[in-house]
């Protein structure tokens, strides 16, 4: 969820500055601040699920994973944001004079909202596509099961694969690696 601050328009300096001193997350869109409300024990679950699998299929590979509290910034679009899970290949690399913000995902995961699915699957999901290391993006239904999943097959060319079966095994390219639905799923009470 995401609730907008005061109607200013802020620089980036000025943001880093706020969010530093800040106890919450905030995201910067090309001027505003935009406070972002914490999530459901679902949503939460479903990003520990993700991030854990990943620690333990990539251990020992040449790869960091990031949760939701990683600041990202996409340049082409002005953006700071946090994304649910983030999957880095080193090196890592940081915004020019941060420590605290990096700028090469080559995977990353977002889990739906009702309040934020729009913006997942346009405006952030489009922001993304801006980054040269980005390869593949996962969208986690919280509510259903339901997941889609792109992955980068050419400049400006996306597949989409789309899964509703729990027992189906997803295939992540960019990694070679693969996790069974149901196990994504741990602990999520879906209403049939």
């Amino acid at each position: 969820m995401t609730q907008a601050l005061e109607q200013r328009i802020y620089t980036p300096d000025e943001y880093l500055e706020l969010e530093l001193a800040s106890e919450t997350r905030s995201e910067y869109r090309n001027g505003a601040i935009i406070s972002m409300t914490g999530g459901t024990p679902d949503h939460n679950e479903l990003a520990i699920n993700l991030a854990a699998f990943f620690k333990s299929v990539l251990r020992g590979k040449p790869y960091r994973i990031f949760g939701a509290d990683q600041r990202l910034w996409i340049p082409d679009r002005n953006l700071y944001i946090y994304p649910d899970v983030m999957v880095i290949e080193k090196p890592l690399q940081l915004q020019t004079g941060r420590t605290d913000t990096v700028i090469n995902p080559c995977f990353i995961a977002e889990v739906l909202s009702k309040s934020t699915q729009d913006y997942d699957h346009g405006e952030k999901f489009s922001a993304y596509r801006t980054i040269d290391s980005f390869r593949e993006y996962l969208l986690i239904d919280q509510y259903n099961i339901h997941i889609e999943h792109y992955v980068k097959t050419a400049a400006n060319q996306w597949l989409l694969s789309e899964y509703d079966d729990p027992n189906i095994t997803l295939s992540l390219s960019a990694f070679e690696a693969h996790i069974e639905i149901i196990d994504l799923y741990e602990n999520i009470d879906i209403d049939a």
